[in-house]
């Protein structure tokens, strides 16, 4: 897989990078700009060498959906940045011929095309057709087999960039971690986190899991779960995780029942109209001692219920493992929101973009994105 600091001449040449451009709305304006700040080195450089550089990305899952305020966030960034409100046709292809060596555009969300999600070659050939030379940089959309990841390559000489690189090695060294070592996965959706889990409990001396996926697992082992989210996974299905001796569930939590009366007890204690929405002090002490001993912790998925304002048990984690001598693996949006609200970002090893990508990648090694550059 070439580097971008591979590509051979640059002034004045086209280049098309797919970056990281799916963020967090709040009212039209970007909430959080974390993704924003990490795509900057390849943009800058490739800038500084004096490519007309040309960035292509997504934002949520929508059609309709607009990268303007996207382009609004970058302007305070990057200096010389425009916009097109078209990702290709006549529009795109005369906006780039408009740029100066070291200038930067912005195309409009590639999702609003339908070719993009389909990897229609056609689409594939007018999106290459702007450019001399791909950058991929985008490693959260690595693991979609769209367009502009797997299609755009098979036409342009293609590169890695610099965050694409980082993401890879860092995530990398979490497929072989140093023992003893601490994954921590949490989510609602149980089907979507089985393959990883499974890679994680053969290779990781403990694992613990939380969320609805913990849930769906206490409920399996015979324990009453009240109204709490439950992915609703076959229990069959359950058991191969069930009885890995590397697991590690709650043994208490806070719950709340249907009047908004909170407390925290044993899991085996919820009643039938409580659900769980956090973890539980004990828990927490738990966690400690696993952290303290830890060489490796690997962190993906909130804790609680983080989104309606259960925190404690997340924000707790964080620092926990911020004043841990651990090498630090964490990925995933609310997990990132947690470091920022506790100040913590910069105590971790490495905080990945990613967080269904980096999911697949540690449990299949890869991603279409990743060998579309091999």
């Amino acid at each position: 897989m070439r580097s971008v600091r591979d590509i051979p001449a640059l002034h004045g040449i086209p280049v098309l990078v797919r970056a990281s451009t799916n963020v967090p709305l709040v009212a039209g304006e970007v909430e959080n700009v974390f993704r924003l700040e990490h795509m900057l080195p390849t943009i800058e450089y490739l800038a500084k060498e004096g490519a007309r550089v040309i960035i292509a990305g997504h934002i949520g899952r929508k059609d309709t959906e607009t990268l303007a305020p996207v382009y609004n966030a970058l302007t305070k960034m990057l200096p010389r940045i425009r916009f097109c409100p078209e990702a290709v046709g006549l529009a795109a292809r005369a906006a780039v011929r408009e740029l100066h060596p070291g200038e930067v555009l912005l195309l409009e969300n590639l999702r609003r095309y339908p070719g993009e999600e389909a990897n229609d070659p056609a689409f594939a050939a007018e999106l290459a057709s702007l450019a001399d030379v791909f950058v991929q940089d985008s490693f959260d959309a690595a693991h979609r087999a769209h367009a502009s990841i797997v299609g755009v390559p098979k036409l342009l000489p293609s590169y890695a960039g610099l965050l694409f690189e980082q993401e890879l090695k860092e995530l990398t060294k979490a497929l072989s971690p140093a023992a003893p070592s601490l994954a921590v996965v949490s989510g609602v959706k149980f089907e979507t986190k089985a393959p990883v889990l499974k890679k994680l409990l053969a290779t990781y001396s403990h694992v613990f899991v939380g969320g609805a996926i913990a849930n769906d697992l206490l409920k399996a082992s015979g324990v009453s779960v009240g109204i709490s989210v439950v992915s609703g996974a076959d229990t069959s299905f359950l058991a191969p995780v069930l009885h890995a001796p590397s697991l590690v569930l709650p043994t208490d939590a806070v719950a709340v029942n249907k009047e908004g009366v909170k407390r925290t007890i044993d899991v085996n204690d919820i009643r039938e109209d409580e659900s769980i929405v956090d973890i539980g002090p004990e828990t927490v002490a738990q966690f400690k001692e696993l952290i303290t001993s830890a060489k490796t912790i690997l962190w993906n998925g909130p804790l609680g219920i983080f989104e309606q304002g259960y925190a404690d048990g997340t924000n707790t984690f964080a620092r926990l493992v911020a004043s841990s001598n651990a090498y630090s693996i964490v990925g995933g949006g609310d997990t990132v929101a947690a470091l920022e609200a506790t100040h913590t970002m910069g105590a971790f090893s490495f905080v990945s973009t990613a967080g269904g990508a980096m999911l697949e990648f540690l449990a299949e090694g890869t991603l279409p994105g990743i060998r579309a550059l091999s």
